[in-house]
Order: C-alpha cells, then structure tokens, then sequence
C-alpha cells in the first residue's frame, strides 16, 4: 500500500473582495480634517501573494485611507470641505491582490456633503442710489436691492430690513420701508425738494439660519425736483400790501438808460430755476425795453412831449420748468418835465384809475389859475378907474372883483381920503403860470387902507 500526496499549488482565481462595516453620508461641511468617513476590510481567498492585498484612492484629494487592524481600512478626510464648491464627493477605493496576473476590485462611496449656515447673505451691489421725484405719490416703489446666499435651505433664505444707519440711533428712517421677501424699496410719504433733497438708509439682509448671518448695504435716495416753484418777485414788490414806489425818469434820458431792474428768484434748481423776462403791458410799448436773463428795464428811446406823464408797465417772468410756471411784476413810471417853460405831457386817455386822479388835479389847478387870471383882470380894470377917477379930483379906492361898487359908494359917501391904485403887470407865457403880481401904479399916496 502507497500514500500519494497530492499538493494543489494555488492559482490567482479570486478577486479580493471589499466589506463595508460603516459609512457616514451625508457628512457636515464644518467637519475637521481626519474625520472618519467609512471603515471597511477587505480579503481575498487565494493565499501567499496571490492574497496579498493593497488598497488605493483614485485621484482623491480630501479623502485619504488609514490602515485601522488587520485587513481594515478607514477613509477619512484630509481637509477643510466646502458644500458650496462640491456639493458630493465620489470616491473610489481600489483592492489588488499580488498575483500574476494580479486580480482587482474597486467600490465606491458617494459622499453627500451637508450644508452648515457658514455664508452670509451677499448684496449683488456695493451701493445703491436711487431716484424719486418730489411731491410723489405715498407707498412708492422706486426700486429693489437684492442679496443671494450661498448656503441651501433655511441657511439661504434671505429677508430685508431697513436698520438704523447709525449705532447711536435707535429708529430707521420712517419714510422708507424695504419688503422683507422681495428687496422692494418704497417711499411711504410725498418728498419736497426744497426741504429734503436726498437721505441715505441703510438695508440689512439676513438668512433664516441659526445662528442667522446678515450683510448691510447703504441705499442713497436722491429727491428730483419739480417745478412747482413759480418765480418770487422781490423788486418792485410791496411785501406789506401797499404800491410799489415809482421810478423817475428825466426829460434828458437818452435811448438805453437804465429805469429799473426787476430782481425774481426761484426755489427750484436746474432748469426749473432758469429765469427769463418780457414786458408783456406797457403804456407806450415803444418806450421801454426788458432785458431777457437781466430783468433790467431800459429807455428804448428817448421820452418825448407826446408820452404821458404816467407810465405802467407791467413785466412776466417765467422759469424754464416743464410746464413753465410764471409771475408779474408791475412798475411804474413817472416821466419828469425838462423846465418850466415846457408843457406839460398830455395825459394818455388809457392810463386807467391812477391817471384819472392826475387829470382831475390838473383841472383843479387849471380852474385855479383861470380864477387867479380873472381876478387880476378885474384889479388891473379897477386901477384904470382909480386912474381916472384921480385925475377928476375923487379918491378912489381899487381892488378885486366887485371893489367897483364899493369903491363908488364909499367915494360918494366921502370916507375915503386916501386910496391905493394897482395895474396888473403880465409877462409873456403868464396864462399857463399860476401866480400874477401887481405893482402900484401911484407910489406916492400915502399908505392908509380904506376901512
């Protein structure tokens, strides 16, 4: 009887083989670096080299394997991870055996990386500026801030508020509101622009995590003006109610003086404060002339005797707004005589109320000096009867109007002894003068009045 030992030599037959123990997914993108992520052991039924088995990562930068025991591995991490830059991690763990050929497998972890609230909200602007015209309508929106966040889930999810711009200040601005959801900036009350021409708010983004993260921007709100300012006229103005005072003009102005200069502002800026002028009424058109950007007004030529004496001339003004808005300014103008020879300027029929007060005074004089006129013709008639009435022998007495008559009584009744006699003395031009002088014609007689 003979014992036959067989011997069965191995064969590289087997593929190693991988088993997962544990495995961590998804995994916190704050976790620190050598985290463990899976533990798995591997093996491999052939033996000698043919169950030699080495593992390895494919191109696997935050993952590494660590031998743990035997034929255990662990995968764990090598540095910092980062959702928002990669989201999943896939890596692939490969076992080769020694063998000739050798025999491999490979498995494969997909690492889902957990977000963390590790972003705060981030404004797609550094600043804002926007515009509103003034005297706008309540709960205007005049534009939007947006902000994203990188984070997912609550983590992202952005609101809006207004904050106090400054530390000190406990209250926002109360005439802007920001919508919480949307960004949406709103203007709650009418702006004046002569009293607020731009303010500044602050806009606060911040996520729902916890903790929440928030970001700030500045939103720069410029008023626009209008043009609802009309012109102010400060001269010629009566701020108290009575007429302005006039303006004198000499008979020698020549073409081209200046009479007056009317003085406008505005409260608008730009445009809607530009100021122009024109004369829109005057009593002689032709007299006078506006300056366009000056409001000076000039002599167009110079006054002569046909013009009245009183001119009224009344001047716009209008501001280049969009539509224009406007004022009047009214002046008037006194043309002053040359001398006293010269007549005087006839009265023109249109020169309204204030001209007719001028005419019924210069018939008033002119009534008067008709009455002064009669009553020297009457003296200068009496003293040639005194005249007369001397050389008769008979003292008589001269004087105004009805002094005939009581003259001849009084020389008939005999108590007159002594008497005055005047001749009225007239020069060239006396009838538009308004004083005439007598001079007594006997100088001799003694100076006794008649009682």
């Amino acid at each position: 009887m003979c014992n036959l030992v067989v011997e069965v030599m191995d064969v590289n037959d087997n593929v190693p083989e991988i088993m997962v123990s544990s495995f961590s997914s998804p995994l916190p993108e704050n976790v620190e670096p050598g985290t463990v992520v899976a533990l798995f052991a591997v093996r491999d039924q052939d033996s000698g080299v043919n169950g030699e088995i080495s593992c390895a990562l494919e191109e696997q930068l935050s993952f590494a394997l660590r031998p743990a025991f035997k034929n255990y591995y662990e995968l764990v991490t090598v540095s910092a991870l980062d959702r928002e830059e990669r989201a999943q991690h896939t890596v692939v763990v490969t076992a080769a055996d020694a063998g000739s050929p050798p025999l491999s497998s490979s498995h494969t972890f997909s690492v889902d990386i957990s977000d963390v609230n590790d972003n705060a909200p981030v404004f797609n602007q550094t600043s804002y500026t926007m515009y509103v015209h003034e005297n706008n309508a309540a709960a205007l929106l005049v534009g939007a801030v947006k902000a994203t966040d990188a984070d997912a889930g609550p983590n992202g999810k952005v609101s809006y508020s207004v904050v106090p711009a400054r530390a000190a200040e406990e209250e926002p601005c109360s005439c802007v509101s920001v919508q919480s959801e949307s960004g949406g900036v709103f203007v709650l009350r009418p702006l004046d622009y002569e009293q607020l021409r731009q303010l500044e708010v602050v806009v606060s983004a911040a996520d729902a995590g916890s903790p929440a993260l928030s970001s700030s921007v500045s939103v720069r709100l410029l008023v626009v003006d209008e043009n609802d300012n009309a012109p102010l006229v400060l001269h010629p103005g009566a701020q108290d109610g009575s007429p302005p005072s006039s303006e004198l003009v000499p008979a020698g102005a020549a073409a081209g003086d200046l009479v007056s200069k009317v003085v406008a502002v505005d409260a608008d800026s730009g445009q809607n404060s530009w100021l122009s002028y024109q004369l829109l009424r005057a009593t002689e058109p032709g007299l006078f002339a506006v300056g366009a950007q000056s409001g000076e007004v000039r002599l167009r030529r110079p006054p002569s005797e046909r013009d009245a004496a009183k001119q009224k001339l009344v001047v716009l003004v209008r501001d280049n707004g969009r539509p224009p808005l406007s004022a009047t300014a009214a002046l008037s103008v006194l043309l002053v005589p040359g001398s006293g020879d010269a007549p005087l300027p006839r009265q023109s029929p249109a020169a309204g109320d204030d001209d007719g007060s001028l005419t019924t005074s210069l018939i008033i004089a002119l009534v008067f000096v008709s009455l002064l006129f009669l009553l020297s013709a009457a003296a200068f008639v009496a003293c040639k009867v005194c005249k007369r009435k001397e050389l008769s022998g008979g003292p008589v007495l001269y004087g105004p109007s009805s002094v005939q008559s009581y003259v001849a009584d009084g020389a008939a009744a005999g108590t007159l002894p002594h008497a005055y006699c005047y001749e009225v003395s007239l020069t060239t031009g006396s009838g538009n003068s308004e004083f005439k002088f007598l001079k007594p014609v006997l100088p001799s007689l003694p100076a006794q009045h008649c009682s």
